[in-house]
Parts: C-alpha cells; structure tokens; sequence
C-alpha cells in the first residue's frame, strides 16, 4: 500500500505559512505612522479632528518693563524695556485693563544697555529718558543718551540721541507753553535740550554757570 504524503503539515511548516501571509500584508499601525510623517500639514493638530482657530488673535501681553506709566486719563499705561541687540522697546495700552500695544522699536542700537529708563507723562505726551554704554549696566557713565516724546496717543516718537554724553537726568515741562526740556547738571555746566510740539527736539546747548 502507497502512503500518501502531505495529508497533514508539520508543525514548523504551518508557522513558516503564517510568517509569510503576515510579512505580505504589513503592519498596518506602522503604515500609518510613516504615512502621516509624509503628508503632515505641519499644523500639528491635524490628527485631532479639531479645525483651526480662525478668529482674530488676541493682543499681546507687555513685556517685563524697566519703568511703566499711567499716562493717559483712561488709566492706560506706558511701558519700556531694552531688547539685546535691538535698542529701545515700548508698548502701552490706551484704558486701564486694556489690550497692550505690539512692541514697538523706538530708538535702535546695538549697545549695551544701561540699567534704568525713566518715564515722565506731561499733557497727554510722555517722555522717556534712556541710556548705553560699555559697563554701564556696572555703573560706568553711559555714553549714549536718548531724549525721547510720544505724541499722537503714542503713536509717534520724537528721538534725540547725543553721544560721548553723561545722560540726561531729568525731563520737565516748560511753562506758558508746550515744550519740553530734558537737563543735566554740574557745577560748572548745565546742559539742556529743548522739544517743541511743532519744531520737535532743537540742538543740545552748553550754558557755563
């Protein structure tokens, strides 16, 4: 009598059949993770299902300012900062509570920043005094002093910059009209610079005592 062979699989040749069928049809977690590497939007949500928020943007938060402000009879604020490599920075909110301005680059320099701003608020305008210089953040006098107002509800900026300059000490009101006037003192000289509404900053001026 013939004995037929095949009639049943060994062991080894059953698992040999499975390992083939399962390599051909491929993992199908690890396809979709190399699909969506692919393809990606660069959203990063797109797997979420939520749609993309298309509302307007809140504005921003201000900055850690060196010196803030109220200025305006709404109680908004004014605020000023140095960024490193960019200069002299300000943003403000028009009421108090009220969104904050983008930032704003109201003077440029590369220097190194001293380690004060003084902000003054005369009349709805607002002065601010600043200053750089190599170690002054250590103490060292600055060498470049910036005068400088804000007008139109700050949306403008009036800059004076002096250099090889010890920095302007303080900012005041001219009265019987609408100017203003940035000093420094000693006891031999005293040294002014004079903003008008309509002419903007004039020229520093030397006056010995």
């Amino acid at each position: 009598m013939r004995r037929v062979h095949g009639g049943r699989w060994p062991a080894w040749a059953a698992t040999a059949v499975l390992l083939t069928v399962a390599a051909a049809c491929g993992n199908p977690d690890a396809g979709a993770g190399d699909a969506g590497s692919g393809t990606g939007t660069g959203t990063g949500d797109a797997g979420s299902g939520s749609p993309t928020p298309s509302g307007p943007r809140p504005s921003p938060s201000h900055a850690r300012f060196v010196d803030d402000i109220e200025w305006s009879d709404g109680g908004g604020r004014v605020g000023m900062y140095y960024a490193a490599g960019r200069g002299l920075m300000e943003q403000h909110q028009e009421t108090a509570g009220g969104p904050w301005s983008r930032p704003r680059l109201v003077y440029a320099t590369e220097g190194d920043a001293c380690q004060s701003i003084t902000l003054k608020a005369f009349r709805g305008t607002v002065t601010a005094i600043a200053n750089w210089g190599v170690y002054c953040a250590d103490g060292e006098p600055p060498t470049e002093s910036v005068a400088a107002v804000g007008t139109r509800g700050l949306s403008a900026w009036d800059t004076k910059a002096t250099e090889d300059f010890d920095g302007w000490e303080k900012a005041a009101p001219v009265a019987g009209t609408g100017d203003l006037l940035f000093t420094n003192s000693s006891t031999e000289w005293l040294t002014r610079l004079r903003w008008s509404p309509t002419g903007g900053f004039g020229e520093v001026e030397d006056i010995r005592r």
